[in-house]
């Protein structure tokens, strides 16, 4: 690894209490995967990003971790509706040089409106890619590719197909059980059968597993692509574009 900073605001209790307080708490190794990010976005870089893209506002938690590692850098935070953005806003507020952009990349064209901040040292994403059916999944996995500066990097973390029954139903009763401990808070009464309901009602279509999205990117371009961290279905995996020299 490169002798960069390491991404102690995480280790700040007051970061950590605010973070397991959001959804995200529900979700397995959750800010092991912010860390990672961050570190993986160093080594990629060298230690030195000024501009970085994110893909799904997330609640700014992924735009925090690394303007509290980069705090001279430039982001450009992307979601699908000006109410998706407010949470993150709020949470970066204190920061001048973060731009909210809502743009919709489920379709082909949306990377117009950030154009202005091409190319960047890193594109990141946290659970938002998940809900494009595959094959513009694919689509925009080449236009983010696109976007990167020579050496820059890729990092999302996805929701992926697992390979057996077994392995997907171990998952599903974690998050079942970890919703159901959070809406009791709000709604005391509200029994786990009835989160399970709601739970495998919002459930899509299976999306492409890990070892195919890892092709999909190299096909595209990418270098290094690896899986990084992976708990069950949720698989934090990327690549780099290829060094201009």
């Amino acid at each position: 690894m490169s002798e960069t900073t390491p991404a102690n605001s995480w280790q700040d209790p007051a970061v950590v209490e605010r973070f397991l307080q959001s959804v995200r708490s529900t979700i397995p190794l959750a800010i092991e995967q912010v860390d990672m990010t961050v570190q993986l976005v160093n080594e990629a870089r060298g230690g030195r990003v000024e501009r970085f893209l994110v893909i799904g506002s997330e609640q700014g938690v992924l735009s925090a971790a690394l303007l509290e590692e980069h705090p001279h850098a430039e982001g450009w935070v992307v979601d699908l509706s000006h109410d998706l953005l407010t949470t993150a806003r709020q949470r970066l507020q204190q920061r001048q040089r973060v731009h909210f952009v809502k743009a919709d990349f489920t379709r082909a064209g949306w990377s117009t409106v950030i154009a202005s901040g091409a190319p960047f040292d890193a594109v990141v994403s946290a659970l938002s890619i998940h809900i494009l059916p595959d094959p513009r999944k694919r689509e925009l996995y080449a236009e983010l590719h696109a976007l990167l500066k020579p050496e820059g990097v890729f990092i999302n973390l996805e929701h992926v197909a697992s390979a057996t029954r077994w392995t997907e139903s171990v998952l599903d009763d974690y998050m079942i059980d970890a919703i159901f401990g959070e809406a009791i808070k709000a709604a005391p009464g509200k029994t786990r059968a009835e989160v399970a309901r709601d739970y495998y009602s919002r459930a899509g279509e299976a999306p492409a597993p890990l070892e195919v999205q890892c092709d999909w990117l190299r096909e595209i371009g990418f270098e290094n692509v690896d899986c990084y961290l992976k708990v069950s279905e949720l698989a934090l995996f990327g690549g780099q574009r290829a060094g201009g020299g």
